[in-house]
């Protein structure tokens, strides 16, 4: 370890804080790290499982950017910062010019930091929100003004079925957001043209990619989109008042066989499905409301009313439909003689859901299933998860997985589409240079 005596005299002790912090932050780091390596070696010993995980090691090289505490800075404007900087012979303070947008309201600046890109540097400034936190869902669910919103994740037409709905099981606001079908177009001619340009080699160099700048496009694709409907649900619950967000938990999916173009194209429709959930609950977040998912057995074969069979159909099918026509975009129940859009059912019933386990009723039995309907173990998921922390959302990654034709989903109807030509791309909240 070099001491900063030899890199400059007479530093400042704000600076030499500043160093002590980033070391003690990257111990810390790298002694979680060990930690939970050695809880899951444990776990996997217990278990009688081959564990063949390495362990973490510190890193090699160690580079931070120096932070400039409140007495390293001063004079800050909206165009201009004073810095306390070393000119190699004394320290001196230097006025810079920021290049950045204003703050929104409600935000606060932090202290900056100094960070090296390329031959330049920046100067990246954090920004800070106080707002109280939100409460737990059964907290919140006690109160009868209470708005919930509820959403369904397809991966056709309809991308996202949000229903607002209140405490008591009133329905207060449906919006369709389109735009899943263009999606799925163009990322199927992208996959397309990967999988023509492996073929006119046939051969796949080891441990090197290939087709970059259309495997990159095919990101940016999916990015996009799942940050403009995770920004509009989130604005819908907002517009609407809601304070919770429900999604079903969707992680044991699988892609449909077929072509490769099919597969890749439906495996990285699921993926999309996750980053919306992801991007929607730190959204969420920010404005103050909580994210919670449900179990997604039966969302899309239960009745909102009477929660028994439906019957999923097409229009062309006449009135009196029968059988379950997986990803019709009609719902009608023989039972009590419900009908509407399948996907708008499937957001009520994820809403019931969350109602039922936060009131700890007794949760209203799933229809059987006939023998030619039941699916497949490996198509549902039997674990949910409520948002019960205070603390800031997880930002985890859901399982990339999932089944096309599995409950919860939709996949043919008739909608608006959204081009992704359209969807700006995701600024970051504050930057400066």
């Amino acid at each position: 370890m070099m001491p900063l005596g030899a890199i400059a005299p007479q530093v400042p002790a704000l600076f030499r804080r500043a160093a002590i912090h980033a070391a003690l932050g990257s111990a810390h780091a790298f002694e979680t790290s060990l930690q939970k390596w050695r809880a899951r070696k444990e776990k996997a010993a217990l278990k009688k499982k081959r564990f063949t995980e390495h362990p973490p090691v510190p890193p090699r090289t160690w580079n931070r950017s120096p932070t400039f505490y409140k007495g390293q800075w001063k004079g800050r404007t909206a165009s201009s910062i004073l810095l306390k900087l070393w000119t190699g012979a004394r320290w001196i303070w230097v006025n810079v010019r920021l290049l950045s947008r204003d703050l929104p309201d409600g935000y606060e600046p932090g202290s900056p930091s100094l960070v090296r890109h390329g031959s330049h540097w920046r100067l990246h400034t954090p920004v800070e929100k106080t707002f109280t936190s939100p409460g737990k869902v059964a907290v919140q669910l006690a109160h009868a003004q209470t708005r919930i919103c509820a959403i369904d994740l397809n991966l056709d037409h309809h991308l996202a079925v949000c229903t607002i709905q209140t405490a008591d099981g009133s329905t207060v606001a449906t919006t369709f957001l389109s735009g899943g079908k263009r999606v799925n177009g163009r990322r199927k001619w992208l996959l397309g043209r990967i999988a023509r340009n492996r073929r006119k080699t046939g051969i796949l160099a080891e441990n090197e990619p290939d087709n970059v700048a259309l495997w990159e496009k095919i990101r940016h694709v999916d990015e996009q989109v799942a940050h403009l409907i995770s920004a509009r649900i989130v604005h819908f619950a907002r517009q609407h008042q809601a304070s919770v967000l429900v999604f079903e938990h969707l992680g044991n999916l699988k892609p449909q066989k077929g072509r490769y173009s099919r597969r890749g194209n439906s495996k990285r429709a699921f993926w999309m499905k996750g980053r919306i959930f992801t991007n929607a609950k730190y959204k969420a977040w920010n404005e103050g409301m909580i994210t919670s998912r449900v179990n997604p057995r039966n969302t899309s074969r239960e009745c909102a009313r009477c929660h028994g069979l439906i019957v999923r159909y097409h229009a062309k099918q006449g009135p009196e439909p029968a059988g379950y026509t997986p990803g019709a975009p009609l719902a009608w129940c023989p039972a009590c003689g419900m009908k509407g859009h399948a996907d708008r059912n499937a957001s009520l019933v994820i809403g019931q859901r969350l109602r039922t386990r936060a009131h700890h009723q007794e949760k209203p039995r799933a229809p059987l299933l006939g023998p030619g309907e039941r699916d497949e173990k490996s198509s549902g998921v039997v674990r949910s998860q409520d948002a019960n922390s205070k603390g800031g959302p997880s930002r985890r990654r859901a399982r990339r997985h999932g089944t096309g034709k599995g409950h919860g989903t939709a996949h043919e109807d008739h909608a608006r589409m959204v081009a992704p030509s359209a969807i700006p791309r995701p600024l970051p909240l504050f930057s400066e240079s």
